[in-house]
């Protein structure tokens, strides 16, 4: 995929689900992608990303998952098996530890938090779409949790929706291999426009 140059005025981070329980020692689903984003690198990837776009000025924008509250997907006639899972374990709770944002990616001043969404695109029922065309961005970078899941969802919804779309393939992770090699070299090239490193994407960045 061809060298994309970022403009800092109509480029936006979509940072995707950075709670405690998917990123933190003691978090619910931490212990099962534990191994695969260790191995990645992906807190201090993501650590880099996160100061690296706010160096250059781009807009930081929240996508978070609907945290979990008592009755949540019970009377629902087709819950999808994450979101049964969800109801099972609890995941994200609104109000727990768990639920909160990692505390090294807590949203700042100037920062956009999105409409949490219920099920895997960042996109849909929420306002995510809204708040980037009323900025003005045509292109955005995706990181966060999980690759073959919300990742994938939010990113093929974008590119529906007609922005320019970039996967930093270690700046996310997924329960096993197997889906992370689906996300970037099986599914993600139909649909993304570019597909990176988090150094090559630091690289693109404009400078300070």
């Amino acid at each position: 995929m061809s060298r994309v140059a970022y403009e800092a005025r109509s480029t936006a981070l979509l940072f995707v689900d950075p709670f405690n329980d998917f990123l933190s020692e003691g978090g619910k689903v931490w212990p099962f992608v534990k191994d695969v984003a260790e191995e990645v690198g992906l807190l201090e990837n993501l650590r880099r990303i996160n100061g690296a776009v706010r160096d250059a000025g781009v807009q930081v924008v929240y996508v978070p998952h609907r945290r979990w509250q008592p009755g949540d997907y019970q009377c629902w006639c087709h819950p999808s098996p994450s979101q049964r899972k969800i109801m099972d374990g609890h995941h994200f709770a609104k109000g727990e530890w768990g639920g909160e944002w990692h505390p090294d990616f807590t949203p700042q001043r100037g920062d956009v938090v999105a409409l949490e969404h219920w099920g895997s695109s960042g996109f849909a029922n929420t306002d995510l779409d809204f708040q980037l065309k009323q900025r003005r961005i045509t292109h955005v970078v995706i990181v966060g949790l999980l690759a073959n899941t919300c990742i994938e969802a939010t990113a093929r919804y974008a590119t529906e929706l007609g922005y320019h779309v970039t996967l930093v393939k270690d700046a996310t992770a997924a329960l096993k291999w197997e889906a992370m090699h689906a996300a970037h070299e099986l599914n993600g090239p139909t649909y993304a426009h570019s597909i990176v490193s988090t150094c090559e994407f630091l690289d693109a960045l404009p400078k300070a």
